[in-house]
């Protein structure tokens, strides 16, 4: 038997990097017992990151110690956590105005636009070099003590090594005193500027981490979506997305790609794009896949999840469905329409898709379907329920939004018009495209329905504000009101959730159903 590495851990198929806490340390690791490191579902892959993984745990774990050291008073070997002179004075720099921020959040007394102006020459002189050693240590010897404690440094007085440190430590603490004075005036947007800490690069404590490759993300949060019967229109929608952020960044590596690389990318999209596509395309794809990667321990955090975006409210100058004039106008075309006929097979308009143009439109009307619902019908869809003509909309055809079925009574009108003898002359399988071997690239009723409204909008029949295909339930759900349907019965028929609890009890039969869409009136075609 092949013996398990150590530090690998299986989980349900998936590998993992793995280090117990010993015990005295865990109050500073949040209490964990354990650290995790995820190396994703491929042994050979996941034995390859093994190393560099546990590498970045067993560096969290020494800084636990580090912290545990300083809380508990024992003494840190000088340099045992070594940082360079800049890091040290960046990291100085940030302590103190953690300190300032905590101060003012104790007492507002602290923002009193005190600063000791002696204080300020000091630094200054500290920083020329005009100081000993002594002044020096007097000056600052603290703060470097403090970080000999720590393990950061190994630097002793009266050597060159510790007047470098002692001078940027005077660099880092009259920036610092900058900020404040800057913050009493209620600005607290400041950045340092000497060249010592404007130069430096925030220390990266996971540096070593094993790469995330972003599309391999993208492709598993599809992954899941398609085992939940989702993610088709997903993924096509999405992944010129992903590839976007990646040309963009210049990397394929998430851990990468910070909150600022978000926000000057959805800068960049702002340029080409409208507000409303970004927001709701660009931001909320990648913030989906991020999410996604922190919810699987793939990252730690998500950069884009913060990241926001006003769009402000379009602009509505008319309904947002169909008038009853427009309406009648669409179906007269729709219903007398033929066909070009050329004489060649080739050329011709499929016989189902001008079924569709013909008849999609005017069950949409009287149903209040999407589109997409009723050009992925069935011959075995349309049935009679005793004197009730009924067509089922449901998941086993393709595509529906709630993932449940619904029986939908069909008006008079679309039966006296001839689309139960249209069905019956059909042959079995779908009625509006023709049926295909193998694979399909797209959804067909999606292709079709976007067929039907490219045509008629070519046909000026659909006003610029007007959705083509979703016109129609804003105008049925208008009728619907006009002619007093009970608003539950409404939203039976055109597969909108309700609104409450209490509408989940009991059912809308097709009988009720029949009842109310006996009361839309007929249209003048």
């Amino acid at each position: 038997m092949t013996r398990q590495p150590r530090y690998l851990l299986n989980r349900d198929g998936r590998y993992f990097a793995r280090l117990v806490i010993p015990k005295e340390l865990r109050p500073f690791l949040n209490n964990k017992t354990e650290l995790r490191e995820a190396l994703g579902a491929d042994r050979r892959v996941a034995l390859a990151k093994l190393h560099p993984a546990v590498a970045v745990l067993q560096g969290q774990i020494a800084r636990a110690e580090r912290e545990a050291q300083i809380a508990t008073g024992a003494p840190v070997e000088p340099g045992r956590y070594p940082l360079p002179v800049e890091q040290i004075a960046y990291r100085n720099y940030n302590d103190r105005l953690a300190f300032d921020t905590e101060l003012r959040n104790m007492d507002n007394r602290h923002a009193m636009g005190f600063v000791d102006d002696r204080l300020v020459e000091l630094l200054r002189d500290g920083i020329a070099g005009r100081l000993s050693d002594d002044q020096l240590e007097t000056l600052i010897g603290k703060r470097i003590d403090r970080y000999r404690r720590l393990g950061n440094t190994s630097v002793v007085k009266g050597s060159a090594e510790w007047r470098t440190l002692a001078r940027a430590m005077c660099v880092s603490e009259l920036e610092a005193l900058a900020r404040v004075a800057e913050r009493d005036e209620g600005d607290f947007s400041g950045q340092p500027k000497h060249p010592l800490l404007a130069s430096v690069e925030p220390e990266q404590e996971k540096e070593e981490a094993p790469p995330v490759m972003v599309r391999d993300l993208f492709k598993r949060y599809i992954a899941e979506l398609q085992a939940n019967g989702k993610g088709t229109a997903t993924e096509k929608r999405w992944r010129p997305v992903i590839e976007d952020l990646i040309a963009f960044t210049r990397t394929t590596n998430a851990r990468k790609i910070t909150k600022k690389t978000i926000l000057e990318w959805k800068d960049a999209k702002m340029k080409t794009l409208s507000p409303r596509t970004v927001k709701n395309v660009y931001l909320a794809a990648v913030n989906a896949v991020f999410n996604w990667a922190v919810s699987n321990d793939e990252l730690s955090e998500n950069p884009a999840s913060a990241v926001k975006l006003r769009v402000a409210q379009k602009v509505q100058n008319r309904p947002k469905g169909f008038t009853r004039e427009e309406a009648t106008a669409i179906l007269k075309f729709t219903l007398a329409y033929v066909p070009k006929q050329t004489g060649n097979p080739q050329t011709e308009e499929k016989p189902q898709t001008s079924a569709a143009k013909k008849w999609a439109p005017l069950i949409c009307a009287l149903t209040g379907a999407r589109i997409s619902e009723i050009t992925q019908l069935r011959k075995s869809d349309v049935r009679m329920e005793g004197d009730i003509p009924v067509i089922r909309i449901t998941p086993d055809a393709g595509t529906v939004k709630t993932r449940k079925y619904r029986d939908v009574p069909l008006h008079k009108q679309i039966v006296e018009k001839g689309f139960l003898n249209f069905v019956d002359a059909s042959p079995d399988g779908p009625l509006f495209y023709p049926p295909m071997k193998g694979k399909r690239t797209a959804d067909p009723a999606n292709t079709v329905s976007g067929r039907i409204a490219k045509w008629l909008q070519k046909e000026n029949l659909v006003p610029d504000e007007v959705q083509p295909n979703h016109g129609w339930r804003h105008a049925l759900k208008t009728t619907g009101r006009e002619v007093e349907i009970d608003t539950r019965i409404l939203d039976a028929i055109t597969g909108h959730a309700g609104r409450t609890a209490s509408d989940d009890y009991g059912d809308v039969t097709v009988i009720a159903k029949m009842k109310a869409i006996a009361k839309l009136p007929d249209f003048p075609v």
